[in-house]
Parts: structure tokens; C-alpha cells; sequence
């Protein structure tokens, strides 16, 4: 029998939100790493879901609030090799190659600054992330003002010249 669970991601607005699978202890401590190195002066908080063994919610970071709130969402999503991390003073843009580029990292599932729900499966022999929703619908097709002002964003927050 499968059950699934809806799990709304708890988060400030101002804070940016990646959530991923991994396979092994290390991945918080390996996730950590990434980041650290990735951009000067991130603040972050990472939880990561053992699957075995103790089965503990494994959590690092350098923000104590942002920890907190990672560790809460891991818990509450419950999967297995799940992990979070939250963000303020980056965008994952600046650390995804990085955490994708870590060997024990199967998946990514969002990196988004938007509100998410996390779809869970429930087993008896545990639970695991189906997916997520990842913001509001699309209302309609860019026009032309759309375009300028997409291209315009873009440059002032420098992510084009």
C-alpha cells in the first residue's frame, strides 16, 4: 500500500531553498564544503536524512536559525538520503555546479527562492520524495514588455552584461 504526504516547506522569503537526494553519511560535511568555498560571505543551513543505521536528521551550516529551519524541514519530509539546504546571501545558481558536482549526490529536485511543496511517498518500508511543487502556474506567454523587462532583471542583478 502507498500512501502520499504533502510537506510545505517552512522558509523566510529572503531565503532560497535546495532540495536533493544523496547516498551516503558524508554528504552533509561534503555539502558544507561546497558551499563554503563556493561564495564569500553565504550563510546556510544544510540537513540531510540517514536512511540506515541510526536513521538521524545529519545537520551542518554556518547560520544557527538557518540550520534549525533545515533540520525542521528534513524531519518533516522524512525521506530517506534527503537533503535540504537553505540560503541567504547566494542563489544556488553560485552553488549548484558545486553540489552537483559532489560524487555521493544522485538528484536535485528544486532550486528555487519560491514557497515549495515536497510530494511524499509512504511505504511500509519508509518514505521517499515523488517531487515538488515548485511555485504558481504559468498565466500567460511572455510579450514583448515581458521580454524587456526579463532582460532588464536580469542585468540589474548582474547575471548578464
Amino acid at each position: 500500500m502507498l500512501e502520499s504526504k504533502l510537506v510545505k516547506i517552512n522558509k523566510p522569503e529572503d531565503v532560497n531553498i535546495i532540495i536533493g537526494q544523496s547516498h551516503f553519511i558524508k554528504t552533509v560535511e561534503d555539502l558544507y564544503e561546497a558551499l563554503v568555498n563556493s561564495v564569500p560571505g553565504i550563510e546556510f543551513g544544510i540537513a540531510f536524512a540517514e536512511a540506515s543505521g541510526a536513521c538521524k536528521v545529519r545537520v551542518e551550516g554556518n547560520s544557527q536559525s538557518l540550520k534549525e529551519l533545515a533540520a525542521e524541514n528534513c524531519l518533516n519530509i522524512g525521506a530517506g538520503h534527503s537533503f535540504i539546504v537553505l540560503l541567504r546571501k547566494s542563489f544556488p545558481i553560485n552553488v549548484l555546479n558545486a553540489i552537483k558536482s559532489i560524487p555521493e549526490v544522485c538528484m536535485i529536485y528544486c532550486a528555487t527562492a519560491n514557497a515549495v511543496e515536497v510530494v511524499v511517498a509512504i511505504s511500509e518500508s519508509g518514505r521517499g520524495i515523488i517531487g515538488v511543487i515548485d511555485g504558481q502556474p504559468p498565466k500567460g506567454i511572455e510579450n514583448g514588455a515581458d521580454i524587456s523587462w526579463r532582460k532588464n532583471f536580469l542585468r540589474k542583478i548582474g547575471y548578464k552584461l
